[in-house]
C-alpha cells in the first residue's frame, strides 16, 4: 500500500472521518484544505442504494451546473455538411466523420465530450468498445446524440456534466473549483444531487441517497449530512 504523504495526513487531522458535516461546513473544510499549487477541482460523490448490474437500477443523466465547472471542455463532434459547419461555428474543437473514426481507432482521443448527429451513429457505433469504457460514447439520453449540435455544444461549454453510476453504486462529478465562492459551490452541489435524485430508477428500493462526500483534487474527503443536501 502506498504511503500517505505528510501533507495529506496533516489535512486529514483537521477532518473527523466519522462526522457528518452540514453542507456549508463541508464546503468550508474542503476549500480550506485545497492548498495545492493549482486550482483544485471540487468533486462530489454520492453513494446510492442501487445495484447497477440490474437494468432497472441503472442511474444515468445530465446536469446543468448553475455556475459551470470552471473547466475548459474539449468537444469532438461527428457531423457532415451543414451540421459540421454549425459545430465549428459553435466552438467544437474537433469535427469530422470517417477521418475522426480513424483518428480515435489509432488511439488519439484528445477530447472530453463527444457529440454526434443521429445520422452519424452508424459510423460512431464502430467506436463503442473504445469510447464506451471512457464514458465518451454519444447517447441520446444525455443529449449527445442530437440534430441540435449548437445547443449541445453551448450546454457543454456552459457547465453541463454527465453522470453514470459505477459498479459500486457511486455517482460522482466535478462541481467546480476550490477558487469558487462557497455559495456558488453550494448551488452547484445542490443542483447535481437534485439531478441524481430525479434520475432515481424504478428498481431502486429502500434508501436511495445513502452517503454524500465532498473532496478536492488533493484534499481529504468530507462526509456530508445527507439531510442537508437531499430529501431522498
Amino acid at each position: 500500500m502506498a504511503k500517505i504523504g505528510k501533507r495529506l495526513n496533516a489535512l486529514k487531522s483537521g477532518v473527523d472521518a466519522r462526522q457528518l458535516y452540514p453542507l456549508g461546513e463541508a464546503i468550508s473544510l474542503v476549500k480550506a484544505n485545497a492548498n495545492a499549487k493549482f486550482d483544485e477541482t471540487v468533486e462530489v460523490a454520492v453513494n446510492l442504494g442501487v445495484d447497477p448490474r440490474h437494468a432497472d437500477q441503472m442511474v444515468r443523466g445530465v446536469c446543468a451546473l448553475p455556475h459551470g465547472t470552471g473547466k475548459t471542455v474539449r468537444i469532438a463532434v461527428f457531423a457532415r455538411g451543414d451540421k459540421a459547419d454549425e459545430a465549428k461555428a459553435a466552438g467544437a474543437d474537433i469535427v469530422g466523420a470517417e477521418e475522426l473514426v480513424e483518428q480515435i481507432q489509432g488511439g488519439k482521443i484528445d477530447f472530453d465530450l463527444c457529440i454526434a448527429t443521429p445520422d452519424m451513429m452508424g459510423l460512431v457505433g464502430r467506436l463503442g468498445k473504445v469510447l464506451g469504457p471512457r464514458g465518451l460514447m454519444p447517447n441520446p439520453r444525455v443529449g449527445t446524440v442530437t440534430p441540435d449540435v449548437k445547443g449541445a455544444i453551448d450546454s457543454a461549454k456552459a457547465g453541463q456534466v454527465q453522470f453514470r453510476v459505477e459498479k459500486a453504486g457511486i455517482v460522482h462529478a466535478g462541481v467546480g473549483k476550490a477558487s469558487f465562492d462557497a455559495d456558488k459551490l453550494e448551488e452547484n452541489i445542490r443542483a447535481f444531487v437534485d439531478a441524481v435524485v430525479k434520475a432515481k430508477p424504478t428498481g431502486a428500493k429502500g434508501t436511495y441517497v445513502k452517503k454524500v462526500a465532498l473532496s478536492s483534487t488533493m484534499g481529504p474527503g468530507v462526509r456530508i449530512d445527507v439531510s442537508s443536501v437531499a430529501s431522498a
